[in-house]
């Protein structure tokens, strides 16, 4: 079955913004970042203080009092509008790793959206959520045989490939794979960087194709990822120009290639408006609109949709006779090993604020601000983790208003991104934590039947 005589079998898949205005009229609010953000606090506000108050630390049942999360789908909801809005010709699909949360991936599942796996399990909990195979890309470029056998079982088509031994191995178990050729980009401006570990060189990229032809493989597009967290717009530029050079290669040894792969690297700051439109300028000016283009977003979808209460389980005070000054060193029941894993392995530097504290007349203080014109005293601390691992700590110090004891709650937002996904049971604290959600956009409401 020789390349050129395949036929594209991807299905595109989407949900327009059109459709998803049939089930929530206030669309337009949402896209402007209208009232969903101020109910999103309220409802978070909301949950937090019902399982806070509800936890008396002296009498509680064991876990009672474990950290635990809070997640608005209706921020993900936002996120997918404003993806909708700036990058309309992605396809936009998830990269489970990022956080495989159920829920997520269910709404995820409803807006039409397509997915990033890596491994079985991946593929399995995706599959297990109703999606059609043919919605999965096996976006992994060295994959494990096992994997491999049951992604073919499982119709799961698209993969990538870096190297001549992944050919080999896809030519013995998935012969009538659709590839797609990952190649090497400049991620030197990314949080983490992958182009140490995965991508062909321009300089490689036709022996993979020539080897591909001689194995008589189907490969339909190239795949490219400018590294997570990413913060040049220009490497998408240069990583659109390398994909036009290979796609011409391709297509001059007679494959019909129809997909373009962007990867991931999106962040949901104020950076991904300029982000996109340095994308979408590239994407027309290389590709027509006959090719299909789709994405790989992670954190752009779930970081700031998911806050962390973690209560505070020791506390020492450290007394400087020198300067005359009281400190804290406060301990609380998570950290490095478990959601705070995002600091070793994703670079993060999460900020600690105070949620709850006896001492305090307001005693409840979700999103409190001191007022410009307040000046009180500030109390300096240093937050530990419950391990007895010394690295077992969040960066710096802070410093809060309050005199904060055991029993008091502290709060982190924007921790939906590599924290639940990574954590560990080490030392034998728990790795797995309740979610609680809530819902600030009826049209995410409706998609879920909620």
């Amino acid at each position: 079955m020789a390349p050129s005589a395949i036929s594209p079998t991807t299905q595109d898949y989407k949900l327009s913004i059109e459709d998803l205005k049939s089930v929530d009229h206030s669309l337009g609010a949402t896209l402007n970042n209208g009232p969903g953000l101020s109910i999103s606090k309220q409802l978070i506000a909301q949950a937090l203080k019902t399982r806070v108050d509800s936890i008396d630390p002296d009498t509680c049942d064991l876990g009672d009092d474990d950290a635990f999360f809070v997640a608005d789908l209706g921020e993900v909801y936002r996120q997918h509008m404003r993806w909708k809005k700036n990058l309309a010709r992605v396809k936009p699909h998830y990269a489970v790793k990022c956080n495989p949360d159920p829920r997520v991936i269910h709404l995820m599942k409803q807006l039409g959206m397509g997915f990033d796996c890596a491994s079985m399990n991946e593929i399995e909990t995706v599959l297990g959520m109703g999606v059609d195979p043919s919605r999965i890309i096996y976006a992994q470029p060295v994959k494990t045989k096992a994997y491999m056998r049951y992604a073919a079982r499982s119709g799961v088509k698209q993969m990538t490939f870096d190297n001549l031994d992944e050919l080999y191995k896809v030519k013995q178990l998935t012969p009538d794979a659709e590839l797609y050729l990952r190649i090497l980009t400049d991620d030197s401006a990314s949080l983490c960087q992958l182009s140490n570990k995965f991508g062909a060189s321009t300089n490689d990229t036709g022996d993979l194709l020539e080897l591909a032809r001689k194995l008589d493989l189907n490969v339909v597009g190239v795949a490219f990822h400018v590294g997570s967290g990413a913060s040049d717009p220009q490497a998408f530029l240069k990583a659109v120009q390398d994909a036009r050079f290979v796609f011409d290669q391709a297509e001059a040894l007679g494959f019909t290639m129809h997909t373009l792969d962007v990867g991931g690297g999106f962040t949901g700051d104020a950076s991904f408006e300029a982000m996109a439109a340095v994308l979408s300028d590239a994407l027309d000016a290389y590709f027509p609109p006959h090719v299909r283009i789709i994405g790989e977003p992670g954190r752009y979808y779930v970081a700031t949709a998911f806050t962390i209460a973690c209560s505070v389980i020791g506390r020492r005070t450290v007394n400087d006779a020198t300067l005359g000054t009281t400190s804290y060193m406060l301990y609380m029941n998570d950290g490095v090993y478990g959601n705070f894993s995002c600091i070793p392995f994703d670079h993060q530097k999460p900020t600690p604020r105070v949620l709850k504290c006896a001492a305090d007349p307001i005693n409840f203080l979700y999103d409190t601000h001191t007022s410009g014109y307040d000046t009180p005293s500030m109390t300096e601390y240093s937050i530990w983790g419950p391990t007895c691992d010394g690295i077992d700590k969040i960066p710096d110090t802070h410093c809060f208003a309050q005199v904060m004891n055991i029993g008091d709650w502290l709060y982190f937002e924007d921790m939906g991104a590599y924290t639940k996904c990574s954590a560990t049971p080490f030392n034998g604290f728990p790795s797995a934590h309740d979610t609680i959600y809530v819902c600030s956009e009826p049209g995410a409401a409706s998609l879920l039947e909620l």
